[in-house]
């Protein structure tokens, strides 16, 4: 089993960057922030950070990083997401997404071999594609639909091309949709429950059957720390969702939390360019480590939908 004392991370203002930071400042481990606290990072788990002796903050850009102390692993979460901007304005995906992730990679590199980090890489089931029916495996080729997923796609290369050229132990994660409590509003389950909360219809793509597979961050902070224990260095880990559901489910599952009718809960609007129809992830891998998601989605999105607070972010 795989022992660590000192992480860094990037993204830990993020969402699923917050979540694995508190579960490794509550574990006694020293940690190390690297976030450049974009307009989604959460300002109120900021401060809450600051309280614990064993956390440091580094506010700097990725892509502009020119040292990195010793630490045990390197938990790459730092990333533009959100499909609809990265369609609209792709150039700082680009940045972040694939220059980030290759001035690590470099910082890493450069490190005398005895004191490289585990280089954990997280990453997405997007850049598979789409799967009609079936389940994406670690194998399976690269087929990103978007300018987002390709920088992710990219990325995943990148770090396995630096493992292979320059020695570096690596893993990359792709997880799926995940969901949880203070997640940014830009996101389906958060925006959505927003608009719905202050009288305004949620926003549709097309006719809502487009289907994901929803994974709680915290059982996602479970794979990740399950991989960094002992999981094999130099491969790639597909982390599935306990549920997959249609958006429209999704949506009328919120409504009905928020006693909101149907015909004044959401409206279509045109499909997303390159929209991916399914997406589903085979994590016999990741299982076979002893890991599965614990976290139910219909007892979680009750306290989901009643917790959302915007004032985290502004």
């Amino acid at each position: 089993m795989r022992t660590f004392e000192i992480v860094s991370i990037t993204g830990g203002l993020g969402f699923i960057g917050k979540h694995f930071v508190r579960r490794c400042l509550d574990m006694g481990c020293f940690v190390r922030n690297f976030d450049k606290v974009s307009y989604a990072a959460d300002l109120r788990v900021h401060q809450e950070f600051e309280a614990y002796p064993n956390y440091r903050f580094h506010e700097v850009d990725i892509a502009k990083l020119d040292f990195l102390p010793e630490c045990d692993v390197l938990v790459h979460m730092a990333a533009e997401s959100h499909v609809d901007n990265a369609i609209t304005s792709n150039r700082r995906f680009c940045e972040t997404n694939i220059l980030g992730t290759q001035n690590l990679l470099e910082l890493v590199r450069h490190k005398h071999v005895n004191e490289r980090p585990l280089f954990v890489h997280m990453s997405t089931d997007e850049v598979y594609g789409d799967i009609a029916n079936g389940k994406h495996s670690e194998a399976d080729r690269l087929v990103p639909s978007n300018p987002y997923s390709a920088t992710k796609a990219a990325a995943d290369m990148l770090v396995k091309s630096w493992g292979r050229t320059y020695g570096l132990n690596w893993m990359i994660v792709r997880p799926t949709n995940n969901y949880g409590a203070h997640q940014y509003p830009e996101k389906l389950i958060p925006k959505s429950a927003w608009r719905m909360r202050r009288g305004l219809k949620a926003v549709m793509h097309g006719d809502g059957s487009y289907v994901r597979s929803w994974l709680h961050a915290d059982d996602t902070v479970d794979a990740l720390l399950t991989l960094i224990h002992s999981g094999e260095a130099n491969r790639i880990y597909n982390v599935g969702g306990g549920i997959e559901l249609c958006n429209i489910d999704v949506l009328r599952a919120i409504a009905g939390i928020l006693n909101v009718p149907e015909e004044r809960a959401w409206e279509q609007t045109v499909d997303r360019s390159g929209q991916d129809i399914r997406y589903s992830l085979d994590d016999t891998a990741l299982r076979a480590l002893g890991w599965s998601p614990k976290r139910n989605f219909s007892e979680e999105l009750p306290h989901i939908v009643e917790s959302l607070d915007f004032t985290r972010f502004a």
